[in-house]
């Protein structure tokens, strides 16, 4: 990478880290690009040449954390060494996942607030960071080794990331209706009963 390019680098990084910092702390409402420019010493127009608005850059970071969580729930199952069924793998993602916004509530609250499907999908599939992976090569690359054929595995995979997004917030953030540890095995019982609706019979 030239001088000019590590510049263009460390100029974007500064603006998505200060954004963030913003974010988690006034919220994205009360936020200006102003004000993120300020914050990161970066010039105004500076900041459009990097990113539409502050809903891009917002858009950018949600991006950007969630396949960074992803990441390390990959690297958690890789270090485990466990020889792991599809279930079970699903089930482990998961609970990383899940440990790793409980120790960073922080970050949840602003995933929660600010995800979409659309988002998500473009966090998993994207490749614009070094943090970001491709969770859906890796997705179907799990989907193989299902033992039976998955009927609409996007929808299956919606239909858990809402479940999990719906329940554990609270659990987390304010232990309601239980702590994340007593809300764990009733999700993935839940979870598990959602892949097995979604496999076919033969």
């Amino acid at each position: 990478m030239g001088k000019l390019e590590t510049n263009k680098k460390a100029k974007e990084d500064s603006l998505l880290m200060t954004a963030y910092k913003l974010f988690t702390t006034k919220g994205v409402t009360s936020t200006s690009v102003s004000d993120i420019a300020r914050s990161a010493g970066i010039g105004k127009g500076t900041f459009y040449l990097y990113f539409k608005d502050k809903y891009d850059l917002k858009n950018r970071l949600v991006a950007k954390h969630s396949a960074r969580l992803f990441k390390t729930a990959m690297a958690d199952l890789e270090k485990s060494g466990r020889v792991l069924d599809f279930k079970e793998k699903i089930i482990f993602i998961i609970d990383s996942i899940l440990d790793q916004l409980n120790e960073n509530q922080a970050l949840l609250t602003f995933i929660s607030k600010n995800l979409s499907w659309g988002i998500f999908k473009n966090a998993l599939t994207a490749h614009s960071g070094t943090d970001e992976i491709d969770f859906l090569s890796i997705y179907n690359e799990m989907l193989e080794d299902a033992p039976r054929k998955i009927n609409e595995p996007e929808i299956m995979l919606f239909m858990i990331i809402e479940l999990i997004s719906s329940t554990c917030y609270s659990a987390i953030l304010y232990k309601e209706p239980v702590s994340l540890d007593e809300l764990k095995p009733h999700l993935y019982r839940s979870i598990n009963d959602i892949i097995d609706r979604h496999m076919t019979n033969a």
